[in-house]
């Protein structure tokens, strides 16, 4: 068996974290509708469940990530893995605006645009996280 490192351990738990967080919008996307006719009392009640578990995950997907960039050495990494760094923080921080607009939105139109740009960006996101860990 390979020895577990610290290195997996920290992406272990980021990449776990991201599947909670971004996971859990798809699961959420697939299930609201059918919970909005069939029981629309319970939305909240969901909504608040799930925030309970996606914002930890979120604060563990930003902790991970700034230990990795400690583990690194940036000026050793190339301008194409810079860049895809810097849209992939772009993308993270347009995610948990969208979320919070989301979450604190109270109109339909609120909590449409920012469930699906939260989605979006954090899909986003996390396809950059692939192709970073591509590279160097």
């Amino acid at each position: 068996m390979i020895s577990p490192t610290i290195d997996s351990i920290r992406i272990f738990l980021h990449v776990l974290a991201v599947a909670v967080w971004v996971g859990g919008q798809i699961v959420l996307a697939g299930i609201v509708p059918a919970l909005r006719k069939s029981a629309p009392q319970t939305m909240p009640v969901v909504a608040q469940s799930f925030a309970r578990i996606a914002w930890p995950a979120m604060v563990v997907v930003v902790f991970t990530g700034m230990w990795g960039l400690g583990s690194i050495s940036v000026s050793d990494q190339s301008s194409a893995y810079l860049a895809t760094f810097g849209i992939k923080m772009l993308l993270v921080g347009l995610a948990i605006v969208a979320t919070i607009v989301h979450s604190a939105g109270t109109s339909k139109a609120s909590k449409a645009i920012g469930g699906a740009v939260g989605l979006l960006t954090s899909l986003l996101a996390a396809y950059a996280g692939i192709l970073m860990s591509h590279v160097g």
